[in-house]
């Protein structure tokens, strides 16, 4: 065996085994892309009533506008930016269009004279700023592929924190999440949302439907009262939506994992049969420079 024919039949083996292990790490995402959705599917009727309870409870608040947690601050300073990326690579472009999408948020806060204090979630986000020597809030790392709502509940008692802290004490007055969101297993979409100070829309009903009849609005007790109930649920909601977050990334790193091993899975093959068909080639020029030399010995021997 030639040399050149030894060194393709290696790489043949060597994209061969490489070629076993993205295609395992393929069929395993997609396996944990399932779970992952029935997760969020599963956490969003509690959202879905939490939402509910706090839309009632601050309709019947004397001065919602008040509260801490819906309260804009007249002079803001510093806000604070929860970055969720992956613990993990090999996943294509899923932590990096995180950054990307954060990195647009933290100028236009800037522009706007305000401080970003970023909050991360994933080793890959943390390498990011530690490796530019970016001071964070806070580093969250090792669940973002299976999230559990302590975590959530973690990172939203520290953005809580920050919150109610005075700007003055090293406080925030804005609290942006930036999270990948899962559309389906094709499409996924690098969003930001502000989860506080939360916004109060005041919404007038339309009570000429039904025949010029008054819709019926629902009748509440709230007890102690509107404003202590708001108390209690404000915090549970900002927990909520930094859980639905980390749960619809976790999805999505999972989807953006599988669609990447599946194109290395193919990208092997389609090395494979090219490397194929070169020891092909090289195998052939062997035997016909064989058969070339046996026949010039021949014709020599008989001349």
């Amino acid at each position: 065996m030639g040399a050149q024919l030894r060194v393709y039949r290696r790489r043949i083996r060597s994209v061969q085994a490489t070629k076993k292990i993205t295609k395992a790490m393929e069929l395993i995402a997609s396996a944990r892309i399932v779970k992952a959705q029935n997760r969020l599917h599963a956490s969003m009727p509690y959202l879905t009533q939490l939402v509910d309870a706090v839309s009632a409870a601050a309709s019947h608040a004397s001065d919602v506008s008040k509260h801490p947690l819906t309260a804009q601050a007249e002079n803001q300073v510093r806000a604070a930016v929860l970055v969720i990326t992956a613990d993990r690579g090999l996943a294509g472009a899923y932590s990096s269009n995180s950054i990307k999408e954060a990195e647009a948020l933290t100028r236009n806060l800037d522009a706007k004279g305000m401080k970003v204090v970023p909050y991360v979630v994933g080793r890959k986000g943390v390498s990011f700023y530690r490796f530019r020597n970016r001071v964070m809030g806070g580093e969250y790392v090792g669940f973002t592929d299976q999230p559990t709502y302590a975590h959530a509940k973690e990172i939203g008692e520290d953005l809580l924190k920050a919150f109610m802290t005075p700007t003055a004490e090293g406080g925030v007055d804005e609290i942006h999440v930036v999270y990948t969101n899962f559309i389906n297993m094709a499409s996924q979409e690098t969003k930001v949302r502000r989860i506080l100070p939360l916004e109060v829309v005041d919404e007038v009903m339309d009570k000429s439907d039904d025949g010029g009849k008054n819709n019926p609005f629902p009748l509440y007790e709230f007890e102690p009262g509107p404003e202590e109930v708001l108390d209690a649920l404000l915090p549970r909601y900002v927990e909520q939506m930094v859980y639905l977050s980390l749960l619809t990334s976790a999805a999505s790193e999972h989807a953006a994992r599988r669609r990447a091993m599946k194109s290395a899975t193919d990208n092997a093959e389609e090395l494979i049969r090219s490397l194929t068909r070169a020891a092909n080639a090289a195998r052939q020029a062997e035997i016909t420079q064989e058969i070339s030399e046996i026949v010039g010995g021949a014709d020599a021997l008989s001349a």
